[in-house]
């Protein structure tokens, strides 16, 4: 076998390879660079440029290489290339001809022009100007359209100044080379456009879910900034750990396979909220249901005292039948210690309605005790003052939420199991719904809903339960608490680690790493970025 022969050989393995390359890149810069290097390589160009053809007809500069001049832009360069994009049509819609790569693609046809200075039909005006003001050359051309496997023309391949491998000189583009880079522009043209589609896909896919996102934020406005918050410090977290080069998670890596599976997993947490009643979301109060209640138990203290005042009014009146002029002082007094206790039982009430995060077995005791109190009702009916309904929720220990209506809301994580599971996820997708769907797992095993033990969770899923939870003391948006400082917040996170409820390891890099920090400026209030020391942060290992 001769040497062109061998030659040839190589060239054709080196374009079997470069296919595979581009069937397994994923970055659309990269994918552009490989296209133009490997043209290059198969050809030993000098130089070349990859246009896009966009959807207002034009050429726009995707990635500009020269070695002589050692020119590298576009692509993943950083350098962006500083020329306006080439009109397949002018001003009046005629078609471009003179211009090379503009031909090429309205033709669609391959150029092979051996020297640009003696050719003719094409305008290489622009070409002669920059070789004046470089001092180079530019001789041989190669154009070549890229066309998808709908035959269309997506780009344009050009390469300039092919160089003899031996010598160096500048020599034309060969037939051999002609046919090799329309074979790689065929490739690269159904790879990259099959990477557009991936990428279209999975934007696509993205806004579907900042879609559902937008739905429960439309629903309640308190938990659709939640979605939004709790990625982004699930990220801030997980890239924290992925970091760490010392401790029990210096082994844990995320590539960006891993890093957009956990994304998409955070985006999706709280899906199964399109499923909860607004009306428990979006309780402020205890007595919340459609409306506050806490006003009709108002209007029942309206009732008792104008009860207490007719009382006190009849026995006046008996008083003054009975000729006795001097009402006894102690009508009066009692009718006024009267209206103090109901202001007093009233005002209790109402702080009992705003919930908190803890209610003494005695106030509890004391709502009991107002209940027993009794009012006649709209019928005429007597009735106790609480109803049985009413009393529950006034009771609640911590929060605004009774047992059944936490079920409620617990329910939502089950809804968003239910949900991922059902979706055909990719292979590289495939853990979504365990990220997703382990948010309110505990270290302990006590968590919700299938009481997962720390071993049987992932660290991304570990990650989202922090964040999930440092969101929701921190959060000044919902209806039934103001926004934490990081102080206040960090301590009850500590607890929560010396409880076994949270990821022990996490949570040090979370303070060690000052995530908490990066998080808090940009979407906590002035007011609640305190200084924080961590010396007296429960459960820090320092």
């Amino acid at each position: 076998m001769n040497n062109s022969n061998n030659d040839l050989l190589d060239r054709l393995e080196k374009l079997n390879a470069i296919g595979v390359a581009l069937s397994a890149e994923r970055d659309t810069n990269r994918t552009l660079e490989m296209i133009l290097e490997a043209a290059k390589s198969l050809t030993n160009a000098d130089g070349g440029t990859l246009y896009r053809v966009t959807d207002d007809h034009r050429l726009k500069f995707e990635i500009l290489r020269n070695d002589t001049l050692k020119i590298a832009m576009g692509g993943t360069t950083g350098t962006p290339i500083p020329f306006d994009p080439l009109p397949l049509y002018d001003a009046k819609g005629n078609p471009n001809n003179s211009m090379v790569v503009a031909n090429a693609v309205l033709k669609d046809v391959t150029i092979n022009i051996e020297d640009a200075y003696s050719a003719e039909g094409f305008d290489f005006s622009g070409t002669r100007n920059f070789d004046q003001k470089t001092g180079y050359r530019s001789k041989s051309f190669l154009t070549i359209p890229m066309k998808n496997h709908e035959n269309e023309i997506i780009g344009v391949l050009q390469l300039i100044n092919a160089k003899q491998r031996k010598t160096g000189e500048i020599i034309p583009f060969s037939h051999a080379d002609q046919r090799l880079t329309e074979s790689l522009a065929s490739q690269a043209a159904i790879s990259l456009t099959n990477r557009l589609l991936i990428n279209q896909l999975e934007e696509l896919f993205e806004s579907f879910i900042k879609l559902i996102n937008v739905a429960i934020d439309e629903k309640s406005p308190y938990t659709g900034g939640h979605c939004e918050r709790v990625p982004v410090l699930t990220m801030m977290l997980a890239e924290a750990a992925s970091a760490a080069s010392e401790g029990p998670l210096k082994d844990f890596r995320m590539t960006e396979q891993d890093r957009k599976e956990l994304k998409i997993a955070a985006l999706m947490h709280d899906c199964g909220k399109v499923t909860t009643p607004v009306h428990v979301v979006d309780k402020a109060t205890k007595l919340h249901t459609l409306f506050d209640r806490i006003h009709l138990i108002d209007t029942r203290f309206e009732i008792l005292k104008r009860d207490a005042e007719i009382e006190l009014l009849r026995a006046k009146v008996q008083h003054l039948e009975q000729g006795n002029r001097d009402v006894p002082v102690a009508l009066e007094h009692a009718f006024q210690q009267r209206l103090r206790q109901l202001d007093d039982d009233r005002e209790f009430l109402r702080k009992c309605n705003l919930g908190g995060e803890f209610m003494s077995p005695d106030l509890q005791e004391r709502v009991d005790d107002i209940a027993r109190n009794t009012w006649v009702n709209e019928k005429g009916e007597t009735a106790f003052f609480l109803s049985t309904d009413e009393v529950q929720n006034l009771k609640i220990a911590k929060g605004t939420l009774t047992d059944e209506e936490r079920q409620i809301i617990n329910y939502h994580i089950v809804a968003t199991i239910k949900m991922l599971e059902q979706l055909p996820w990719p292979k590289h997708l495939t853990n979504v719904p365990e990220y997703a769907g382990g948010h309110h797992e505990r270290m302990d095993g006590k968590g919700y809903p299938k009481g997962l033990m720390r071993e049987q969770m992932t660290i991304q899923a570990r990650s989202m339960a922090v964040a999930d939870i440092f969101e929701a003391l921190t959060a000044k948006d919902r209806p039934y608490k103001p926004g934490k400082t990081l102080t206040e917040s960090l301590k009850i996170l500590g607890f929560m680690k010396k409880e076994n409820h949270i990821d022990p390891d996490l949570f040090d890099i979370f303070i060690r790493e000052k995530v908490y920090l990066k998080y808090a400026e940009e979407f906590l209030d002035p007011e609640q970025i305190d200084e924080v020391d961590v010396t007296k942060i429960p459960g820090f290992s320092g």
